[in-house]
């Protein structure tokens, strides 16, 4: 089932590149993940934590909002299904300086779905597409949207090209694909991440079908070896948990994935460059294990690991000069 192109203008800044990026995560991907993956890649894509248009619009939208300008490209993730609301979060996106804004239409938890946020949007193509429509005609900055290859109830191949085609017809030109079928009953987050089956075959489908569409695969992608298979296929990739587990993986992505010729940073070199921004934000009354929790995984895969992780997660705790337990752990980082 193909749908003709729809004619619609090209969304400005159309050359940010969506090669490789780093998935939205709740309670994960906030500005102190973000600044320390930074480090290890300067071209990957990197996403919020979904944002909900009432908090942004109700809340304090300076603390959603806020950034350090090292994070850039940075794409800001909404959640809501109100044109108008979402149009004036993503003009407050853009305010901000966000490079993009991204529509979440794959969350599938039974706190999101009350509001009409997430994965049940795919049931109600014609008001993504509608969503999609205020919020490009109120920014410059690229519209996209993230999505399932369906939800139960709507999960035929014919669907899932009933709702690319009805958002492409509104403008929208970049789609990010979790190539799992989201249900929305009787199922946890967690469980929507792993036991509906991966189907990148129906993903690459897609590609073909709108080939005019920017297509980025997301979905169980845990190598570099993956990533260079699905690009063969797809125009990028995106990493959720495995980027946050394995964080050291991004430190391979420049060079390998943009051609880059900087030399790869070194474990112990991204620890010294997260040194000042840490210790600039103790100054500020923050928390070491605000930012200590995200990095906790940069030691995985060799001998000394579970030490590394005790130091930053348990001993950080009790420390009178926790910087100086900061720099013992980037001693066991040496060489690695």
């Amino acid at each position: 089932m193909v749908h003709k192109s729809a004619t619609y203008p090209a969304n400005t800044g159309s050359t940010l590149s969506r090669r490789f990026s780093v998935a939205p995560m709740m309670d994960w991907t906030d500005r102190h993940c973000r600044y320390f993956l930074r480090l290890l890649s300067k071209h990957a894509l990197l996403y919020t934590e979904m944002v909900t248009t009432g908090a942004l619009l109700n809340g304090d939208h300076e603390r959603f909002l806020r950034h350090h300008e090292a994070e850039h490209p940075l794409a800001l993730q909404l959640g809501g299904s109100v044109p108008l609301d979402l149009a004036a979060c993503a003009r407050l996106a853009q305010e901000h300086g966000y490079d993009e804004v991204n529509l979440n239409v794959g969350c599938p938890s039974d706190r999101v779905q009350n509001n009409m946020i997430g994965a049940c949007l795919m049931g109600h193509p014609q008001l993504v597409a509608d969503c999609v429509k205020a919020m490009r005609d109120a920014v410059s900055i690229p519209v996209t949207v993230k999505h399932r290859i369906g939800i139960n109830g709507r999960d035929s191949y014919a669907e899932l090209c009933d709702f690319v085609g009805t958002v492409r017809d509104a403008g929208c030109t970049n789609f990010t694909v979790h190539a799992r079928i989201a249900i929305l009953e009787g199922l946890s987050p967690k469980e929507n991440r792993d036991i509906p089956p991966l189907r990148y075959d129906v993903a690459a489908q897609l590609k073909a079908d709108f080939p005019e569409l920017e297509i980025v695969l997301n979905g169980g992608i845990k190598t570099m070896e993956a990533c260079h298979e699905h690009l063969q296929t797809f125009d990028g990739v995106m990493l959720g948990r495995e980027a946050y587990h394995n964080p050291y993986l991004l430190a391979e992505v420049d060079q390998q994935l943009f051609g880059s010729n900087a030399p790869v940073i070194s474990r112990a070199e991204a620890l010294a460059q997260l040194r000042p921004y840490i210790a600039e934000h103790l100054l500020a009354g923050g928390a070491m294990h605000h930012i200590t929790r995200h990095v906790l995984g940069l030691g995985t895969g060799f001998p000394g690991a579970r030490k590394f992780r005790q130091l930053l997660s348990v001993d950080i705790h009790k420390a009178k000069d926790p910087l100086a337990l900061l720099d013992q752990a980037a001693q066991m980082l040496e060489g690695r």
